[in-house]
C-alpha cells in the first residue's frame, strides 16, 4: 500500500486511537473503511441525481412516454 500524510483535528485523532476497541487491526484500516464508505455514498448520490434528471426529462417528453407505453403494451405478463 501507499502511505499518505494528512492533517486531522484532535477529535479525529482521539477517535482513531480507539481502533482496537472497535475491532480494527490498525488506524489505517479505519481510514480506508471510512474512505470506502464515503466513496460509495458519493457514487450513490450521483446516481440518484442522475436518475432524478432522467425522470424530469421523461415527464417533459411526451414522445418518449408514448414510446415507452407502446413497448410496455407488447411486453409479456
Amino acid at each position: 500500500m501507499i502511505s499518505a500524510k494528512f492533517t486531522l483535528e484532535q477529535s479525529h485523532i482521539d477517535f482513531l486511537e480507539q481502533f482496537k476497541a472497535m475491532g480494527f487491526k490498525d488506524k489505517s484500516s479505519i481510514v480506508r473503511l471510512a474512505l470506502d464508505k464515503l466513496h460509495q455514498e458519493i457514487e450513490r448520490q450521483q446516481l440518484e441525481q442522475s436518475a432524478q434528471l432522467y425522470a424530469e426529462l421523461y415527464t417533459q417528453d411526451e414522445e418518449l412516454q408514448e414510446l415507452t407505453d407502446a413497448a410496455i403494451a407488447d411486453w409479456p405478463v
